[in-house]
């Protein structure tokens, strides 16, 4: 990975200032919920526990890579298999960054493989669109069961057609595009990017394609809320699995729409404040949501630093 030996020091500067704040962050998260009721909750999720929702976090992964691969393809770019999956899970060492925007760090990885910057980025694009689709999609389980939560899902639902709304203007867009190109100076260059990095994501949102992405999207989420309901059973907590998809697809959806690093704040503060509405006591709703974070986002970060790590040493070597 020659852009990542060249390049390395800020992504690692990057991903070591990233993790460290947001850790210490989730640390007194831990530390205001008490070491008792997480150290309670790990027992009572076990071994095996921990191992499956593990699993079904590398469930969530795998089909959101297969979508991300599949989008490179329609954009005529086929990086094999293997060096993209090392790729994908690197990006996720910058998650804990606003709106995920770091783990547009792929961009740097994959342009050693031909791919260049606004390909990576419309794949970028087309992700986080995709995944705001699936959970806002997935918030509509238990819209009854709380209807409090109807403006944030019309927000979700607002920005979501909002992006298809953009991407589906192709006349309009490639007008502006020949419009652009008659234009000279630096503001002309600098708009160009952003219209050609749209153009590139509107391959990935054709009927289609857009069907199928969302079938991914929708069984990744799903996956990680499966988990999040079995942790909440394995601690006793009478938690419908409706209900536990909505949670976790509405924390999700709160952490995307704050901007904050990894949804940090919002993601929690949402876990633990429904749960608490749904008859659970405070401390065994924040030990619940500490232990499905760590088994998901964190356990992500963990992957991808590894990853990152391994593709500096390889090019060292």
């Amino acid at each position: 990975m020659t852009a990542l030996a060249a390049g390395g020091t800020w992504q690692y500067r990057a991903v070591a200032l990233s993790v460290v704040a947001s850790a210490l962050g989730y640390l007194l998260f831990s530390l205001w919920a008490g070491w008792q009721p997480v150290s309670h909750a790990v027992l009572a999720v076990g071994l095996g526990g921990t191992l499956l929702a593990l699993g079904m976090s590398l469930v969530n992964y795998g089909l959101r890579f297969i979508r991300w691969q599949t989008y490179l393809g329609l954009m005529g770019h086929r990086v094999p298999w293997a060096t993209s999956w090392r790729i994908y899970l690197a990006g996720f060492a910058l998650t804990t960054t606003p709106g995920k925007a770091g783990e547009a760090l792929r961009g740097v990885l994959l342009k050693d493989h031909g791919v260049p910057w606004p390909t990576s980025l419309a794949a970028f694009f087309s992700e986080r669109l995709s995944d705001l689709f699936a959970v806002v999609l997935l918030t509509l389980f238990g819209l009854s069961l709380y209807p409090e939560a109807k403006p944030l899902i019309f927000l979700g639902l607002g920005l979501v057609g909002g992006g298809l709304l953009v991407l589906s203007q192709s006349r309009l867009l490639a007008w502006v595009g020949r419009w652009l190109a008659m234009q000279s100076g630096r503001w002309a260059r600098l708009l160009g990017t952003p219209l050609q990095i749209v153009l590139e994501a509107q391959r990935c949102h054709r009927p289609a394609m857009l069907a199928w992405s969302t079938v991914l999207s929708v069984l990744a989420w799903s996956a990680e809320a499966l988990a999040f309901h079995w942790i909440l059973q394995w601690m006793g907590a009478d938690v419908p699995l409706a209900f536990a998809v909505f949670v976790y697809a509405l924390a999700m959806l709160a952490g995307a729409i704050s901007f904050m690093p990894g949804g940090l704040g919002g993601t929690e503060a949402v876990m633990v404040g429904l749960l608490v509405w749904k008859g659970m006591s405070g401390a065994d709703a924040v030990a619940a949501t500490v232990l499905i974070r760590l088994a998901t986002l964190w356990f992500a970060v963990g992957l991808g630093a590894l990853m990152l790590m391994r593709g500096r040493r390889d090019a060292r070597a």
